[in-house]
């Protein structure tokens, strides 16, 4: 006996792309997710392409990512996408130590973040 196929954790008409370990905080990278949650997908590229934030060049791979994931997997139309949702999550935080004054340290903390893009296919009736 095998063991059953995973579900779909997306709907029929929705791709997602994830990217883990960006090294930005979780209030930095929602700063850009929230620029492009709910725009088509034609307009989030060139907002994300114009943004002066660091961090947009990896959210715009990962927007890449998603428009070819719905593409090539699932056969949806590119131009009738829309970023339904784009959420960010905490990674891993590398912890330093910098040296200050009468031999004390204090600890720097580095944050690494998450993003997953969800695109989804508006039909004709939309």
């Amino acid at each position: 006996m095998s063991k059953a196929s995973n579900p779909r954790r997306v709907g029929a008409a929705e791709a997602r792309a994830k990217v883990v370990n960006l090294r930005t905080s979780p209030r930095k990278l929602n700063l850009v997710a929230q620029s492009i949650r709910g725009l088509p997908v034609q307009r989030a590229l060139n907002e994300l392409e114009f943004s002066h934030k660091r961090i947009a060049g990896a959210v715009r791979k990962a927007l890449y990512s998603a428009i070819s994931n719905a593409e090539n997997n699932h056969n949806l139309d590119i131009d009738s996408l829309v970023v339904a949702e784009a959420f960010v999550g905490k990674n891993l935080v590398m912890k330093r130590f910098s040296p200050r004054a009468r031999g004390r340290a204090s600890r720097i903390e580095k944050p690494f973040s998450e993003i997953t893009i969800v695109v989804r296919e508006l039909g004709e009736a939309a």
